[in-house]
């Protein structure tokens, strides 16, 4: 098989990610929201294996007719933003007015946030929370907070898209991988169980989803905190 055959079958995986999407937005639909979330597990899964397959597979130089960039933002918007933010709306977590707020504000500064060029930092992490709202609804989903307390989440993610606070990315951020990589597939599996059990999973899942969630989102900050030696 050609390098160039290669390149391409890797952007052809990642487009898997955008069925995925539909999948989850049809089981959100109905209100099965544990099939809409292993959809979503399953295209965050597909986000974290292409993104190496394209870096050893040259896809910039081998496959050039196609975005890997554009193609890979177009699925996390859908996958990351907006049918997480569809159910959090429809699931009734956010009765009345509290969901249109939620809503409109998941979906507004996310798309700005997916536009800004400093998104990424020279570290390979992000600047800002990078829109993850599909992991902040499945702790959400699992715990299942008073609405007032979702309204904050939602408030304070927000806010910190636009701020210089930093978020790594799990893969690529080099600093403290060896820890950091293994949380992020912990999460990936205990985001499984909670949605496999239609959020009825146990206590100590719900626990290890707390910790992983708190780690992977202030652990970039953390990093700021105490910069790496030169």
């Amino acid at each position: 098989m050609t390098a160039s055959w290669k390149a391409y079958l890797v952007h052809l995986f990642t487009a898997t990610g955008a069925v995925f999407a539909m999948l989850a937005l049809l089981a959100a639909a109905t209100g099965d929201w544990a099939l809409m979330f292993l959809w979503l597990v399953v295209a965050f899964i597909v986000d974290g294996i292409d993104g190496p397959l394209a870096r050893r597979y040259h896809v910039k130089k081998h496959a050039k007719t196609i975005d890997g960039v554009l193609l890979d933002l177009i699925i996390d918007y859908l996958t990351y933003v907006f049918i997480p933010a569809f159910a959090l709306f429809q699931s009734g977590l956010l009765p009345g007015w509290t969901g249109w707020i939620a809503i409109i504000v998941i979906t507004f500064t996310s798309v700005l946030y997916f536009a800004d060029t400093r998104m990424k930092t020279s570290d390979n992490s992000f600047q800002g929370f990078p829109a993850c709202w599909n992991m902040a609804a499945v702790v959400i989903f699992a715990t299942r907070p008073d609405f007032w307390v979702i309204l904050a989440i939602v408030g304070f993610l927000a806010v910190a898209m636009f701020t210089p606070l930093k978020f790594i990315h799990p893969v690529r951020t080099e600093r403290w991988r060896a820890l950091s990589l293994p949380i992020a597939l912990v999460w990936t599996a205990l985001a499984g169980w909670a949605a496999w059990t239609n959020f009825d999973q146990p206590m100590a899942v719900t626990a290890g989803l707390i910790a992983t969630s708190l780690y992977l989102a202030g652990v970039g900050i953390a990093q700021q905190l105490w910069p790496a030696r030169r």
